[in-house]
């Protein structure tokens, strides 16, 4: 990096790495933002002008004050770019930046990653799988392929996704869970992270909720998937879905957590903060193992979800060491109503709430 060793030049270099929580430092947007010119030594009456012309330039809605843990996971992304950008880097790595972005919220930090660099005084090197939406942005593009690296012509167009699994239309299934204005607001807020919402899950069908960032999405999945409990309205499962819960209580929140893995499954955004093995195989085993299979059982279930998902050559492979988009395939370990091989007598399987 100018003709010295990346070490010796990190005030020139910027990057975004592809879990924004591993960046995030303080609780309040602004000072996350500030936390790098602060350790530049910026004089105090250069750092805020600097923060308000980097947020601005990433789409931030909120002020300085907004609390860090009461963002979203593209808010975060948005916001840790900001502190990048703020630096005025030379060089810009940027590691899948929009992966955890809407449509418009992507096309969002494509311009401010454009605007900030439109000087051409910084060198910006994005690594992500869908090239298309950065060719109008980029000179260059190099296709990692097996056994090295291979550029791509003028006017290279990546090849198109195969097309996705058809899925069934409407819902004509059992109710299975239903969320009855359901809300929340973290502490500290005084804005709701989920206004009063109302919700139908049926089985056999599949509901997708899709909106912008911070308008609550994951809040609401975290409500159904009884992993938070509502602070306004309620969240109720179905006496199918309940059934064989102690004192027949139907807020999946107050299910004991043996009660809720074997009828609700859940991928976090982050997946990583779902691992507990340090071998693929033994991670794809230990949901059916907890959830009552025996032992030949579990395997056959993780050898079926390794080819199923292509992961089979990553068997052995600690999962902390797969790619992002590896991770999610590694879970949801199926809730034990998903198989008949390993489902308690007596409980009728469902998808139930399938995120």
């Amino acid at each position: 990096m100018d003709g010295v060793a990346p070490r010796d030049a990190r005030a020139r270099l910027g990057m975004l790495a592809q879990d924004p929580d591993s960046q995030l430092v303080m609780t309040r947007a602004g000072d996350d933002v500030a936390f790098g010119l602060e350790n530049a030594g910026l004089p105090a009456d250069a750092i805020w002008p600097r923060v308000d012309e980097a947020l601005a330039a990433v789409g931030f809605r909120y002020g300085r004050e907004r609390p860090t843990q009461a963002l979203s996971g593209g808010e975060k992304q948005r916001l840790v770019l900001a502190g990048a950008l703020a630096r005025r880097p030379g060089l810009l790595l940027l590691d899948e930046p929009t992966a955890q972005l809407d449509p418009d919220g992507a096309a969002a930090v494509r311009s401010a990653v454009a605007r900030a660099t439109a000087d051409r005084r910084a060198t910006v090197v994005v690594v992500d799988h869908e090239a298309a939406p950065w060719l109008p942005l980029v000179d260059r593009v190099v296709e990692l392929v097996p056994g090295g690296l291979v550029e791509q012509p003028p006017g290279w167009s990546p090849p198109r996704r195969a097309a996705g699994l058809r899925l069934p239309a409407g819902g004509s299934g059992p109710v299975l869970l239903t969320a009855e204005a359901a809300g929340y607001t973290y502490r500290g807020t005084g804005e709701p992270a989920l206004r009063p919402t109302d919700a139908e899950l049926r089985g056999g069908s599949v509901l997708a909720v899709t909106g912008p960032n911070g308008r609550g999405k994951s809040t609401l999945a975290l409500l159904l998937a009884g992993l938070r409990a509502p602070t306004t309205g309620r969240v109720a499962a179905s006496a199918e879905l309940a059934a064989g819960v102690r004192r027949d209580v139907r807020e999946p929140d107050r299910w004991r957590a043996g009660e809720l893995v074997t009828r609700i499954g859940t991928v976090f955004q982050h997946p990583e903060q779902q691992f507990l093995t340090g071998r693929l195989r033994d991670e794809l085993a230990l949901g059916p193992l907890r959830s009552g299979s025996g032992a030949a059982a579990a395997r056959a279930t993780a050898e079926e979800l390794l080819e199923r998902l292509g992961l089979t050559p990553f068997a052995e492979t600690n999962p902390y060491t797969l790619s992002g988009c590896r991770w999610r395939r590694c879970w949801p370990r199926p809730p034990a109503c998903w198989s008949s091989t390993s489902r308690p007598s007596g409980r009728t399987p469902s998808l139930g709430a399938r995120w």
